[in-house]
């Protein structure tokens, strides 16, 4: 696992932190036994004591693109493994055949790589997925039955779902709950035969229907569904319940500390009365796992919804999953994200027990603070409009390019200089020449003086527009002595500071302004539809000149546009001679509220 982001900082202490240096310290998991592999009680206990200090476990279902909420989630439980000598199990809850695809499969792996994060430890790789563990699923439902703990109920789903009670009114027993274990065994094998339609009958757990926590009233363990899995393919066709499956994964993954978000808080009930009822079978190991939640990530100006997501994608509200707009890790990378930077981010907002939402410019903020040591600087031209120096030729000769340099990064002097020329034709941002200046107006208007960065003092002169009284070209003049960096260079004022590139060496690019995809804090809280949320300013394409350095950057490069912010040479369209940018955020927040 890499190291962290603030390698030589002290972590924040939070409640999870606290309470695994109390295991540690009380010795809870010192003498488990391991096997090298996921097994049951007889197989670790067939090993020697675990490595591991703790184990944790990052279980995503594969029916989805990662998103900035699993990131946290990520670096949450491979960093808390990385910190106290342990080892973050990467495991795929694939229990549902009709969701899941090897697409997803493959992203979830590589997102987790590009983190920063390994599950290789010990010499051994700790990738798993919860469908090699079917086999000991059904022998701990068998194991159930036998006990007189499970029951196949024949009920219709409406039936189920009446008989449940609510929180004001009990359950109510099924007529089906008092079949003799050997009556629910041979019906049960049916079930996996083949010999039941789907819907036809489930699998619950025999705990008690009058119990205040709903989801103790005989929740369900398995149910049929006839249906081609991507990793056993046609062997089965009955699959078990998230909940029945997740703390099985857990005991045999030797997982010490499971960490949920806060809408399992009511399922650790069960977790804990199903593991207890296997380790007295001798099922598995001991001291089997624990659970503890802690709040999941709300951040303003997001959505989260796997399904909504998707929809996003499949009506074309976006441009796929990696969409630069989009809270998946894939389009947060594209954007220009940094996994220092969600590392960071991740470090900063801490773990707590209590819902609450994050401020969007927390995240960009972290992206600022990892790039600003990092990204070489650059001077582009985003919205171009023409600068002529008038006096260019007289000054210094017909055709002169005068050339410039200006530092890689200003506070790294050891990563060199990049090179442009200063011409009598020049690109200046349109914003930056008024016909009527505004009161505190710093730049160009007839008669100002302004420094062009790394060039020359100008005064502006004037302007010429066409038949729409647009501005199509911006004269000045210059003063040759200014040159920065000679001994003239502050021998005449200027109030202003501009960024240009020159005419004759600019590279043109595509330049994608992306904002954020909602334009309301909390997105999706049921008083509108969250289409009608959607930011219709989120992305600005425009024709921008960029200083001639950038003509060299690959994909993936990042760089600060001087003035304008952090960019990234898009890792899907840029390509040499056909540069495309991706603003991944500006200078500061200037999102508007």
């Amino acid at each position: 696992m890499s190291a962290p982001t603030d390698k030589d900082s002290p972590k924040a202490s939070n409640f999870l932190r606290q309470i695994i240096e109390r295991d540690l310290s009380q010795g809870t998991y010192a003498q488990r036994h391991w096997a090298g592999r996921p097994g049951d009680a007889a197989t670790h206990q067939s090993g020697p004591l675990d490595p591991a200090r703790i184990r944790t476990r990052f279980p995503p279902e594969p029916n989805g693109y990662l998103h900035v909420g699993h990131a946290k989630s990520i670096c949450l439980n491979f960093g808390l493994a990385r910190d106290y000598g342990g080892v973050c199990h990467m495991r795929f809850d694939d229990t549902n055949p009709e969701k899941e695809e090897q697409e997803y499969v493959d992203a979830i792996l590589d997102a987790v790589h590009w983190l920063g994060f390994s599950w290789d430890a010990h010499g051994t790789s700790h990738l798993y997925q919860a469908s090699d563990y079917f086999d000991f699923m059904y022998r701990a439902a068998e194991y159930l039955i036998g006990a007189g703990l499970a029951y196949v109920d024949e009920q219709t789903p409406e039936e189920m779902r009446a008989s449940r009670g609510d929180f004001a009114r009990p359950g109510t027993d099924s007529p089906f709950r008092d079949r003799s274990p050997e009556e629910n065994l041979q019906r049960f094998r049916e079930m996996r035969a083949g010999k039941l339609p789907d819907g036809a009958a489930v699998l619950r757990a025999r705990i008690d229907m009058a119990s205040p926590n709903i989801n103790m009233r005989d929740p369900a363990l398995y149910r049929i569904k006839h249906a081609q899995h991507h990793n056993t393919g046609s062997r089965w066709c009955i699959y078990p319940m998230y909940t029945f499956a997740h703390p099985i994964e857990d005991a045999l993954e030797n997982i010490t500390h499971s960490l949920c978000t806060l809408e399992f808080e009511d399922q650790r009930p069960f977790y804990d009365w199903l593991l207890d009822r296997l380790r007295e079978g001798g099922l598995i190991n001991a001291p089997q796992p624990r659970q503890y939640e802690f709040a999941r990530l709300n951040l303003t100006y997001v959505l989260t919804s796997k399904r909504k997501l998707k929809q996003l994608v499949d009506e074309g509200h976006v441009q796929g999953w990696d969409d630069p707009r989009m809270p998946t890790i894939v389009g947060l990378r594209r954007r220009g994200y940094t996994p220092e930077s969600l590392q960071l981010f991740s470090e900063r907002i801490g773990v707590t027990k209590a819902n609450g939402w994050i401020d969007f410019s927390t995240l960009e903020i972290a992206l600022r603070d990892d790039l600003d040591p990092k990204a070489a600087r650059a001077m582009a031209v985003l919205d171009p409009v023409q600068l002529v120096i008038d006096n260019w030729d007289e000054a210094f000769g017909l055709g002169h390019l005068e050339p410039c340099t200006a530092p890689v990064h200003p506070h790294q002097p050891e990563r060199g200089q990049r090179s442009f020329v200063f011409g009598k034709e020049l690109w200046i941002e349109r914003g930056d020449f008024e016909e009527v200046p505004p009161k505190g107006y710093n730049r160009l208007y007839p008669g100002s003086r302004v420094r062009l960065k790394y060039g020359y003092v100008v005064e502006c002169v004037g302007a010429d527009k066409d038949e729409r009284g647009e501005v199509v070209a911006v004269h000045a003049r210059v003063f040759p002595e200014t040159k920065s960096g000679t001994p003239g260079s502050d021998s005449v004022k200027a109030k202003g500071v501009i960024t240009w590139v020159s005419a004759a060496d600019a590279v043109p690019a595509q330049v994608r302004l992306y904002e954020r995809l909602f334009s309301v804090p909390q997105p999706d809280t049921g008083e509108r539809d969250f289409l009608e949320e959607l930011n219709p300013d989120s992305l600005k394409v425009v024709a921008a000149q960029v200083e001639p350095s950038l003509a060299q950057a690959r994909a993936d490069d990042k760089f600060q546009f001087e003035r304008h912010g952090y960019f990234v040479a898009d890792r899907k369209d840029h390509a040499p001679g056909s540069l495309v940018f991706n603003r991944a955020t500006g200078l500061k927040d200037t999102f508007a509220r």
